[in-house]
């Protein structure tokens, strides 16, 4: 009972493959086992614990779901939350080395301080921008001498004024109807420090861009999260005593913190410290001396989560942004069964 519990509920790290990687949880797949789903064991065993949480990544636990869900969630995140970035650039002037497409792709990859959920989705029939669907910005630098730069200076920021161009250089500017939402530093680049292009004396840019509503799917830029990963919570189980020697060659198998040494009576004997911390590398498993001595899996429903925000809006609302679009989906497939089951 004991061994099929294993295969129900863990992954193995076999010394040449993996092992036990499908799915069963399926009602009927192991005798003494009722895996029929249903909303109160959901409920029981289900359970999210928040490990590390920043404004602009966040790391998390999420027990008791599928593979499928996490996944659902993974790409959610991606490609189907929405942000604002620069859709439309229009170049009035750019003398610099770079080209005006290369330009505008750049331009348009700055990440944006902009709550798209305040935001309306722009029209492709709409010509003229609308307040509640694009914000403005303007790019408007030229590079000129610095007079006042030493004698010897060769470093160009001290010889030119304006030899770079960064977001800072990046002007919102706001529709009647959104100065009166907004304040000036609501709606902004999310760094100031980003280079968009170097000048030289006599060089200039002066460009218009137009930022809208949209989601990854579309195009990468709208993105929200510059990472967004799942993976299984490693588990390591040492099966016999690893002492001495053989308690030092075990520590050296694994990150550094997952398995460390304690002193009993003069002997050293080897730990499992926090076994979250491995990187499942299954180096352990080439040494004859060990490798019968440790089992090496991962628990099958526990989801080590992890995201990194663009900037544009924290962790957490991204994560709660992803699980309404997801309840959206589910409702609008059940909408349809339903819909096909009348008709």
């Amino acid at each position: 009972m004991a061994a099929i519990e294993d295969i129900r509920t863990r992954v193995r790290l076999g010394e040449h493959g993996v092992i036990n990687t499908h799915s069963t949880d399926f009602p009927g797949s192991y005798s003494g086992y009722d895996d029929t789903w249903t909303e109160e064991k959901f409920e029981e065993k289900f359970k999210v614990d928040i490990i590390r949480m920043t404004s602009n990544d966040m790391e998390f636990d999420m027990i008791g779901i599928d593979a499928s869900i996490a996944n659902a969630f993974r790409r959610i995140l991606i490609a189907e939350v929405p942000t604002m970035a620069v859709e439309k650039v229009f170049i009035f002037n750019n003398t610099s080395i770079i080209q005006d497409e290369v330009l505008a792709h750049r331009l348009g990859l700055i990440p944006i301080i902009a709550d798209a959920r305040e935001f309306s989705f722009h029209k492709e029939d709409d010509e003229n921008p609308k307040d509640d669907s694009t914000l403005i910005f303007e790019l408007k630098v030229k590079c000129t001498k610095n007079k006042n730069a030493p004698k010897d200076a060769t470093d160009p920021d001290e010889l030119y004024i304006n030899s770079k161009v960064t977001t800072e250089h990046m002007k919102w500017i706001p529709s009647p109807q959104q100065a009166k939402m907004y304040g000036p530093q609501d709606i902004r680049p999310v760094h100031n420090d980003i280079l968009i292009a170097k000048l030289r004396p006599g060089q200039e840019l002066d460009i218009r861009m137009h930022a809208v509503k949209g989601i990854g799917r579309d195009h990468a830029k709208f993105s929200p999260v510059a990472t967004a990963s799942y993976r299984l919570l490693p588990e390591i189980v040492i099966t016999k005593p690893c002492e001495d020697e053989l308690a030092d060659k075990l520590a050296s198998c694994f990150s550094e913190g997952v398995i460390k040494i304690a002193i009993e009576n003069g002997v050293k004997s080897a730990y499992v410290a926090d076994a979250r911390r491995d990187t499942c590398s299954r180096e352990v498993l080439r040494h004859d001396d060990l490798k019968d001595r440790v089992r090496l899996s991962r628990i099958r429903d526990h989801f080590i989560f992890s995201i990194e925000s663009t900037g544009a809006l924290r962790p957490d609302i991204l994560m709660c942004e992803a699980i309404k679009c997801l309840k959206e989906k589910c409702r609008l497939f059940l909408d349809e069964l339903d819909s096909n089951i009348d008709s």
